[in-house]
């Protein structure tokens, strides 16, 4: 196993760069890193570009060391990490339509988030003029009696645009596709020349319902590169506006999938819970997603006495109303007959692609940013982690059960040791060139930040939402099933898609 000391005297170590390394390595080094994440020994965090380089994240799961690996691109190209660690494939079909570098050997060069709407290709590389519209093609699939249905990017609920191509023997999925990138923001492109306030708020809206979980990773990498402390106070409050956002997704979800095998009384009551975590966090913080709350230095927004009353409130309130909800669930034997099996995902899978979150979790992968990676103030509070190993639908819904007990818990250990203080320190000027990385565990997995500051503002920075990792996974899950049981199968996962839009 390549440890990370060996790593670094195979590249170029990158001054500036924290709080882990980032190395300048060639193609050749470039590949054995690769083989690396095709044996499980390290794990891929995201896979990003720029005009003339490359650049991966990866996460050595036992000590939780991460290094950041660099390849000069001058022809263009570089060795396709898809090619053999399938994980990486969107990412790079992604940074390809962006930046023009071609992933040499990749098996599925088809675009990502170009639709031929653009009016140029590579937008934050070469520029070059478009050419003729190109047309997608789903993959084939070979076989006596199969047919296909085809649904969205339009959808009959308010939700975002996709694409499913489902390919059906009878009532039984054999292959689902997927189809994104129909809402690309051009968020990349946006916080080129950005200064970190406006670099923030970009981050915030990647995708809406993990602002904080955002915001607080751009904040930590802005941190990092310029060797900032924050004061306690804000890093607790960072805490408790996560666990606050966690918590309302959690109750939403829960409720949602109950509702997708048309069990609506459970997700009126999960829906009157999240309205009451929602009302908690406007009156504590002034917007009820915590928008704009967490900024880089700490927080804009500091918690007064009638905030701490509000969500104490809600806490005794869901405390007091969730465990009548979770009794309905598991003894009403029309839910369960849809949700226990349905949809299994196999340890093998959820370890190849480092799924986080409930995805991970309900298929054995014990990983949590706050634990394994221990940023403050999580160093200090005392939480659990659930860990499931039966991979369906049902243990989707438990991880968010057993995870919206510890979240209370934790908003309750927040609220009762909340250190005084400032929340907030000005930032120093950026003079010389700074890299910065930061890995939060948001409600649904771990989301990453990088960027470099230079000249006064950021040069390049890269969000990687946790989706990227379980959207295929995403199509694993559902084979075999039928195509009705689709909606609870996709609403168990809830992929965000604006987070892999960009």
């Amino acid at each position: 196993m390549a440890s990370l000391d060996e790593l670094k005297l195979q590249g170029q170590i990158v001054a500036g760069h924290r709080p882990c390394p980032r190395l300048v390595v060639d193609a050749a080094q470039w590949s054995r890193a690769t083989l690396e994440l095709v044996a499980g020994r390290w794990s891929l965090l995201s896979l990003w570009g720029e005009a003339d380089t490359v650049h991966m994240a990866m996460l050595e799961p036992q000590l939780g060391e991460a290094v950041v690996l660099s390849l000069p691109c001058p022809s263009g190209s570089f060795p396709s990490v898809g090619m053999l660690h399938p994980p990486a494939l969107r990412l790079e079909r992604s940074l390809h339509d962006l930046f023009g570098l071609v992933p040499e050997g990749s098996p599925d060069p088809r675009p990502w988030l170009d639709r031929d709407q653009w009016g140029v290709r590579f937008p934050l590389g070469p520029r070059l003029p478009a050419s003729a519209p190109r047309g997608y093609q789903m993959l084939p699939v070979d076989g006596e009696g199969l047919h296909q249905i085809a649904v969205g990017p339009v959808h009959a609920g308010i939700i975002e645009p996709g694409h499913f191509r489902f390919t059906a023997n009878g009532e039984t999925v054999v292959r689902l596709e997927e189809r994104l990138g129909y809402v690309h923001k051009g968020i990349d492109g946006l916080l080129i020349g950005a200064d970190l306030e406006r670099g923030a708020q970009l981050a915030g809206r990647v995708s809406g319902d993990s602002t904080v979980a955002y915001a607080i990773a751009f904040a930590r990498a802005a941190e990092a590169a310029l060797g900032v402390t924050v004061p306690a106070r804000a890093l607790w409050l960072r805490a408790l506006c996560a666990e606050l956002e966690r918590l309302a997704n959690h109750l939403g979800d829960i409720g949602g999938v109950c509702n997708d095998v048309a069990f609506a009384l459970m997700l009126s009551h999960c829906s009157v819970l999240r309205e009451n975590v929602l009302r908690a966090a406007e009156r504590a913080f002034g917007h009820r997603l915590m928008r704009d709350v967490v900024v880089p230095g700490g927080v804009a927004r500091d918690l007064d006495d009638t905030g701490k009353g509000s969500i104490r409130q809600m806490a005794k309130t869901v405390r007091q109303r969730f465990p009548e909800l979770i009794e309905l669930y598991d003894e009403t034997a029309s839910l369960q007959d849809r949700t226990v099996t349905t949809g299994r995902l196999s340890a093998e899978l959820v370890q190849q692609y480092a799924a986080g979150g409930y995805v991970g979790r309900a298929s054995g992968r014990d990983f949590d940013a706050r634990r394994d990676l221990a940023y403050p103030p999580y160093d200090q509070l005392r939480f659990k982690v659930p860990v499931l190993t039966e991979g369906d639908v049902n243990a989707r819904v438990w991880i968010r059960i057993r995870e919206v007990k510890q979240s209370l818990g934790l908003i309750e250990q927040i609220l009762s040791e909340l250190p005084e203080g400032e929340c907030r320190v000005p930032l120093p000027a950026i003079i010389e060139p700074a890299e910065g990385l930061a890995l939060v565990e948001g409600f649904r997995g771990d989301v990453l930040a990088w960027l470099r500051l230079t000249d006064g503002a950021i040069a390049r920075c890269h969000l990687r939402d946790p989706s990227w990792f379980q959207w295929p996974l995403l199509e694993a899950a559902i084979e075999g099933n039928i195509v009705a049981d689709f909606p609870v199968c996709n609403k168990s996962f809830n992929c965000s898609y604006s987070g892999v839009d960009l």
